[in-house]
């Protein structure tokens, strides 16, 4: 452990400040981001704090911590650092990072969790100098900024793909370009492959040659259900990814590669869909409707999805983005007096604006390498942020040293 380091509390290097309350008329009416205890809230025309800033959940949501490179403005539910004292933002933001389960079980609510900063000043630490400071937030920062990269890029490659199919499948753009004689500015064999002119159908007017089917007839749709949690044979020692609309909620891009709970084989056994393949697409069907992931494991599911595994001649990529923009209708046809849920029934038969098998494979291998990029992506900033979280603990305690730690990455960073 580093000499230099000293014995001292949270409050003598870093002064708290509960957040600042702003009314709802007042949200949503500018860029600068409302930060509550579950991160950006809304948005405001001007800042109450000045960027870069730390801020804790300090009601509601009690242990969550945001770093905010911008100007910002902290809301009641929060509490953020007024004053760092010299000390570096973006190490403060790992420091509580590391922190943030202690901070977790210091609730001093009832009925709703609450944080009183007097509680977090007294807290004693071992605190690096300035220099240690910069050292351990630049590697744990290039990580982020990595990871953070990836997601940026999946983005673009998302949007891309999504607006892809829009042009070709909903607006039918091609068709009517080769109407007016334009060029498509596609190669030769894609543009071969639609035709020039519409024909009257029960969803009006597509592309001819194309059909309306029912999604049943593109995939077979099945569902999932829970094993017994009272029954340890069927979740201890599991080892089959078994999934929640929990594990597709915090998806930043659309590729399940694990899950938070597993699954043993006696448990697996009671499902009746039992392990679905690679490639799968899911999506939940209720609280709420149209999470979506194209599974990159095997997968058991629980009752709250719908999951299609394409049929032969079908592209999963195609199903994914075809249900992305057809979620109004999805939950149009869901029903429920507690929650809306679309049933596996009233799926079946929605319909789709299908193209003939060879537009529709020629689309999969247009968006394939975009996706395999994005799956890509989503494994390197995985194994990122899980030599962070090793990082982590390590650095910020002072087990180890930054000049350790460049041996270990190398040219990584």
């Amino acid at each position: 452990m580093a000499n230099d380091w000293v014995d001292t509390t949270v409050g003598a290097q870093i002064t708290l400040q509960r957040g600042i309350d702003i009314t709802k008329a007042t949200q949503n009416i500018g860029r600068v981001p409302v930060i509550s205890s579950g991160g950006v809230s809304s948005y405001h025309d001007k800042a109450a704090v000045a960027g870069p800033g730390v801020v804790l959940g300090r009601k509601g949501v009690v242990g969550s911590v945001y770093f905010v490179a911008e100007d910002y403005w902290p809301h009641d539910t929060t509490l953020w650092v007024k004053d760092f004292h010299g000390n570096d933002a973006r190490f403060v933001y790992y420091f509580f990072s590391w922190l943030a389960p202690r901070i977790a079980t210091m609730d001093v609510g009832s009925a709703n969790p609450t944080l009183n900063r007097n509680h977090v000043h007294p807290i004693e630490i071992r605190w690096p100098p300035v220099p240690d400071q910069r050292g351990i937030a630049k590697v744990l920062g290039g990580l982020d900024d990595k990871i953070e990269l990836n997601r940026r890029i999946n983005e673009t490659l998302e949007d891309t793909a999504c607006a892809l199919f829009k042009s070709w499948f909903v607006d039918f753009d091609p068709v009517r370009q080769r109407a007016e004689g334009r060029d498509l500015r596609l190669p030769e064999s894609i543009s071969d492959l639609f035709p020039d002119t519409h024909e009257t159908t029960e969803l009006g007017e597509i592309p001819k040659g194309w059909h309306v089917r029912p999604v049943g007839d593109l995939a077979t749709v099945t569902g999932g259900s829970t094993p017994s949690t009272k029954e340890e044979s069927y979740w201890e020692g599991g080892t089959h990814s078994w999934a929640t609309p929990k594990d597709l909620s915090s998806l930043k891009t659309p590729v399940l590669l694990d899950t938070e709970r597993k699954i043993t084989d006696a448990g697996l056994s009671q499902i009746a869909s039992g392990l679905l393949p690679v490639g799968t697409v899911l999506m939940s069907s209720r609280a709420p409707i149209g999470y979506l992931a194209i599974a990159e494991v095997p997968v058991a599911i629980n009752q709250g999805f719908i999951a299609m595994q394409p049929a032969t001649g079908v592209s999963n990529l195609f199903l994914l983005r075809w249900a992305e923009w057809a979620h109004d209708l999805i939950v149009s046809r869901a029903n429920g007096s507690t929650f809306l849920e679309i049933s596996k029934s009233n799926f079946r038969p929605l319909p789709v604006v299908t193209p003939p098998e060879g537009l529709m494979k020629a689309f999969d291998s247009t968006v394939r390498p975009l996706y395999l990029k994005m799956v890509a992506n989503e494994l390197s900033s995985r194994t990122l942020a899980q030599l962070r979280d090793a990082l982590l603990p390590k650095l910020i305690s002072g087990e180890i040293r930054i000049t350790e730690v460049d041996r270990i990455l190398g040219s990584s960073l």
